[in-house]
Formats: structure tokens, sequence, C-alpha cells
């Protein structure tokens, strides 16, 4: 068998081995198995449950270059998921900024409530989660904040499941929101349009 590929994996197997990983918080120096980011592309998943993968194995760009194909309403749960992402690298304003843009979204409001609380609720995690990586928490805290930044991601993740499915996308094209007109759309899809790669975007 060729290194690095694993027929036998599924989103299941693969999604329990990343739930015994360290859990992501602050931004990692690099993903935690290179082999597992070559074994999450290749199950072809819907591109939020591969994103959500890449981020529990700490492959921030992995992740970064998914969920920026799901930039807008209504691809919620790739805007939550990009969300979540700037939190763990410790952009917090852009984090902010997209937990507010998904806030009345049924996979936001799931997971933090309704309304202005739920939204209050989620940017308090935002602000600990910041005050630990300035010292202003002290080190004892950071197995909580951990296992909240999981419970969040894992929250993700069965809400995408349940709404997409494990199955199969090879042609992803769908599950991503074209970005308005102009330079910004004109360049990417330059970058992401077309046949090249696992699969069509």
């Amino acid at each position: 068998m060729a290194p690095n590929t694993h027929p036998d994996a599924t989103f299941a197997s693969l999604y329990a081995q990343l739930r015994t990983h360290p859990k992501p918080l602050l931004l990692p120096a690099r993903p935690l198995d290179d082999s597992l980011s070559h074994q999450i592309s290749h199950l072809l998943v819907h591109p939020t449950l591969e994103a959500a993968l890449h981020l529990l194995n700490h492959d921030l760009p992995s992740a970064h270059f998914l969920v920026r194909h799901m930039q807008a309403a209504p691809k919620h749960e790739g805007m939550y998921l990009h969300g979540i992402l700037h939190r763990i690298e410790g952009d917090y304003e852009n984090a902010r900024a997209w937990y507010s843009d998904v806030s009345e979204s049924d996979v936001f409001t799931s997971i933090w409530g309704e309304g202005a609380v739920g939204l209050d609720k989620a940017k308090d995690f935002i602000q600990r989660v910041q005050d630990f990586k300035s010292g202003q928490q002290d080190e004892g805290t950071r197995g909580e904040l951990e296992k909240e930044s999981m419970l969040e991601i894992e929250k993700v993740v069965e809400f995408c499941r349940e709404k997409f499915g494990t199955e199969k996308w090879e042609d992803a094209s769908g599950a991503w929101k074209q970005p308005t007109e102009g330079k910004v759309k004109d360049m990417k899809e330059d970058m992401l349009t077309g046949d090249k790669g696992l699969r069509k975007f």
C-alpha cells in the first residue's frame, strides 16, 4: 500500500481518532498528523465536515481553504466554522464578526441559544480564550477552555452530519457560496472552479 493511503478510513473512524488527540484551542505550530490531513481530504465528505476534521487535526490552512468557499448566507455552517478557525488562530475580532454574522442561524442557535443572550455567551467564550492567551487567566483554566472548544466543534459536526450526511460529495460546487461581483469574485473563480484537485469546487 502506498504511503498515507488508507482505503478503510471512514468519517466515523477518523472523527473518533481525532477526538482522542489534543483539543484545538490556540494557534498550532503545525498539523498534528500530516497523514491524517491526506486521509481527511480523500473522504470527500461535505466541505463543512471536512473543514471540521481539519480543525481537529490542527490543520488550519486546509480548513481555511474550504471555509473560504462558504463566506455568505445561506452557508451558515461554513461561516460559523470560519469563525471558529479565527478563534483558534487568535484573530479574535474576526471570530466575533463571523459569530455575529451567523448568530441567527440554526447551527449557531442550536449550540449557544437564540438572540442576544446566545451571542453574548459565545462572545464571552471568545473573550475568555483571548484572556487566557494574553496571560490574564492562569494555566489552570486551559483544560476547561479546551473542553469548551472541543464541545463547540463537536456540536457543529453533529449538526452538519445530521444535515448533510457523510456520503461522498465528489462535486462540491453546490456546497459553497459564490462571492459578490467584482475583483474578488474573479480571483476566487480563477482559484476555485474547474476540475483540478480531488473534486470540483
